[in-house]
């Protein structure tokens, strides 16, 4: 049996990084040969769980096909959120709570996905399924996982699922969950030691919708105004990186994660669909989105419906 890696999206959040963790362990208990790696460096939420469980961080991959032959994905299934020459190895294993887009391979897999707040969260519900116990270190870390997707199970994308999964985490953990999860998002809002480009690179996901490459990146805080003093180096940050990687539209999220609400900094075009998908006019290149914390349930949809329409 040979080797195979397993790892999440690019610029890796927190789930995306511990789901590969958490999904290696689980196949090698089931007697798979599995290494979790991640295709970027953990950012500061993520670098604080770590730490926190006294857990190293994945080694880092650029690509996959001089190590192995097969890789498991978790926490994504596009391509280009996936590592470079992923159309040079088999995919064996997909895990995920995502859309399904531009996704095929040549053979059959396994392949789980639901709606759920957290892929960490299928991953628990495939422990259980399978009898292997999780471990007490690993529980801390899935339960950060699903704390940082679901913005401490306040995002709409929350499940009875999710907030029954973080209790029994959490009791396996004896960790607080409330109290060290504020904690927690806290460790990610570390705004002023970043560059623009930094920030607007942490956590963010493209995506092709009709024809024009849309890339989300999403920005924790806990002071809106924090984001938007920097707004003109955002903009030139974002121009950059669209010149750099033929990005035609580049959407910047600043998400308050006291109060679940959200700005958008839109940078390049087409812009239309943009407003179309809020209801909204664009000033400043700005549109205000009180109440929206989830870019996987409240912005990537609408703009998809947008771009198609």
């Amino acid at each position: 049996m040979s080797k195979e890696l397993v790892f999440g999206h690019q610029s890796p959040d927190t789930d995306a990084i511990v789901a590969a963790k958490a999904f290696s362990y689980l196949e090698n208990k089931l007697g798979a040969d599995t290494e979790a790696v991640a295709l970027g460096e953990p950012n500061e939420e993520t670098q604080f769980v770590l730490n926190h469980f006294n857990e190293p961080a994945p080694r880092v991959i650029e690509k996959a096909a001089p190590e192995v032959d097969s890789v498991m994905l978790v926490d994504h299934n596009e391509p280009q959120q996936s590592v470079s020459d992923i159309a040079d190895v088999t995919v064996t294993h997909v895990v995920d709570h995502h859309r399904i887009s531009g996704f095929a391979t040549a053979q059959p897999l396994f392949y789980r996905a639901e709606p759920l707040g957290c892929c960490s969260t299928v991953i628990y519900k495939l422990f259980k399924e399978n009898n292997v116990e999780i471990p007490a270190k690993l529980a801390g870390l899935m339960l950060s996982a699903i704390i940082s997707d679901t913005l401490l199970l306040k995002s709409p994308t929350t499940t009875q699922t999710d907030v029954d999964v973080v209790k029994d985490l959490a009791k396996i953990a004896d960790v607080d969950y409330q109290t060290y999860g504020l904690e927690m998002l806290k460790a990610g809002t570390n705004l002023a030691s970043k560059s623009e480009t930094e920030l607007i690179d942490a956590d963010a996901k493209s995506f092709e919708l009709n024809g024009s490459t849309v890339r989300v990146a999403q920005i924790n805080t806990v002071d809106l105004a924090e984001v938007f003093d920097r707004q003109a180096a955002l903009e030139a940050a974002a121009k950059d990186e669209n010149a750099a990687n033929g990005y035609d539209l580049f959407l910047i999220l600043a998400t308050n994660i006291l109060d679940s609400n959200s700005e958008l900094l839109v940078v390049g075009g087409p812009t239309a669909p943009v407003e179309a998908a809020f209801g909204k006019k664009i000033e400043n290149n700005r549109l205000s989105l009180p109440g929206v914390v989830s870019r996987k349930k409240q912005v990537v949809p609408q703009l998809t419906e947008a771009f198609n329409a």
